[in-house]
Formats: C-alpha cells, structure tokens, sequence
C-alpha cells in the first residue's frame, strides 16, 4: 500500500493506494488504464465510470463525472507539507551543520541546517518567522524524507 498526500481547495486529503496486478485499488473503486488512456473506475456494486487526468506542473487535473478536480501532490519535505509546523528533509541524507538551538527566535528564510543528500549540500530555512521549539538532529545525524528536522512556534 501506498500512502499519498494531496492538497485540494486548500484542504489536506491523505489517499491510500494498493497496486494489483494492472488494477489499483482506492477504498471501494478499482481503476485501470485503458489502451486509449482513459481511467476505467468500477465499484463494488458493478458502477463503472470513466476519469481522464493530466499533470501540468505540480497539479494533477482529474475529469470525472463532469466535474474537474485539481490535485496537488505533497511530497514528504516540501513547503507546503506543514506537518507538525516544521522543517522536512526533502530526501534522505545526513546532517551536516546545525546553525539554531531550542528557543532561537528565527526569521523567514534564515539558515537552519545544512544536510547532504546525494553527494549535494542541501540549505534547510526557516519557512516562516518564529521561535526554535525543537531541534531534533544532530550533526552526523542520518535522516529520512519528510523526517521533521527543527520544529517552530510562532
């Protein structure tokens, strides 16, 4: 199963997907691709619809029973992830320098953290003006994407 995060209309909707063969299952709908591109959704009760979808930029459009859904996908570590208010490792890597502590107040784009991932140097900012509550890596420190690195409050 895979667990995917979206953003639409301003809202968060988590989304599980599990893969079967060439179906996919999500919740009480199976979708598959037909040869002409178009998605094949059927439900439990023998319903079948058609979706089409496409991806400009970051944004999924789905059409789907006359209605358009836009969909962006939240990647683990991107800014617009606010998990628990703070700053994610966008990949895995480790922990190269920490420059804040607990209770350092921050301003909008400063430096927090340097980690390396895949051989690059990777600058982890403050994504809004506040208050350092929790640090909770340490130099040398392996981490995975979207594990939490600093912690803030306003």
């Amino acid at each position: 199963m895979m667990q995917h995060e979206f953003k639409v209309d301003g809202d968060k909707v988590e989304v599980t997907l599990a893969k079967d063969g060439d179906k996919w299952i999500l919740g009480e709908y199976i979708a598959q691709i037909t040869m002409d591109g178009r998605i094949l959704l059927s439900d439990a009760h023998g319903t079948v619809n058609f979706a089409h979808s496409a991806k400009v930029g970051d944004t999924w459009w789905v059409h789907f029973n006359g209605q358009v859904f836009c969909l962006d996908k939240l990647e683990p570590g991107s800014q617009d992830n606010d998990a628990d208010q703070g700053m994610t490792a966008p990949m895995p890597g480790k922990i190269l320098d920490v420059r804040v502590t607990n209770g350092q107040s921050v301003e909008l784009g400063d430096l927090l953290l340097v980690m390396e991932a895949m051989k690059m140097e990777h600058r982890i900012i403050a994504a809004k003006s506040g208050v350092v509550s929790r640090v909770n890596y340490s130099v040398g420190d392996q981490v995975q994407q979207g594990d939490v690195l600093v912690e803030m409050v306003e």
